[in-house]
């Protein structure tokens, strides 16, 4: 992968527009930014990929400076739920609006309306500092993520979610990064599945659960209003 395609890759992962992102990462232009993205910049310097690993510690360094492996990172300052969702370590505490089980319909008619989200009550999340992006909790409804293994969404569990931007949503997902994702769905409401498929020319995305009981879905992007990654799970005690 080159050098442009692995900063396109970043780009997207941070849910940022170029200019926060570049702020981000300590680049004092966002023509800089886009130099990289144009080829123009062969490789990233030690300085820059330092300077991101700081702002991003879940990205792995190496795959940074040379493409190889995988870009999420499994060290103990990142750990993983199944390798795959990414937890933070203890440290401030940032306070997230909750949208319970009892308010999904709510929600679902109020999600774009500030008013109404900051009207929702806030559940507080240990994080490392302060994430950019825009989060939101959702407290787990149903069983249909629920096999009786530890990596299970039980009834009651709080998920913490990054919005993922539409204009993101045409191209492929990283479905293979994410353990699960909350889907704002315009007639199925609030759902919290495993992503398995993301058919990028028909804009269609096949949802799994891992309770064997519910079968596999298409869903057609069209339909869905909002998206997020679950980057954090709070168990239910």
């Amino acid at each position: 992968m080159e050098t442009s395609e692995r900063i396109a890759e970043l780009l997207k992962y941070s849910n940022m527009s170029a200019k926060k992102f570049a702020e981000s990462i300590g680049i004092k232009t966002v023509q800089s930014l886009y130099d990289i993205q144009k080829g123009k910049i062969k490789n990233i310097s030690n300085a820059l990929a330092g300077k991101i690993a700081s702002a991003f510690p879940e990205i792995e360094k190496t795959w940074l400076l040379t493409g190889e492996g995988e870009m999420l990172n499994n060290s103990p300052q990142t750990q993983t739920i199944k390798n795959e969702a990414v937890l933070f370590e203890f440290g401030t505490i940032m306070n997230v609006p909750l949208v319970n089980q009892y308010a999904y319909a709510g929600y679902l008619c109020g999600y774009s309306d500030p008013e109404y989200i900051g009207a929702l009550p806030t559940v507080p999340f240990p994080v490392d500092r302060e994430y950019q992006g825009q989060y939101i909790c959702f407290e787990v409804k149903g069983d249909s993520m629920d096999d009786g293994s530890k990596y299970s969404f039980e009834e009651g569990d709080i998920v913490l979610c990054r919005d993922i931007a539409q204009e993101y949503w045409k191209s492929k997902l990283h479905i293979n990064k994410w353990n699960a994702f909350v889907i704002v769905h315009k007639t199925d409401g609030v759902l919290i599945k495993k992503i398995i498929d993301h058919d990028v020319e028909k804009g269609i995305i096949t949802i799994h659960s891992l309770n064997p009981l519910y079968k596999d879905r298409e869903l057609n992007l069209v339909d869905v209003k909002m998206l997020f990654n679950v980057v954090k799970m709070q168990r239910n005690q």
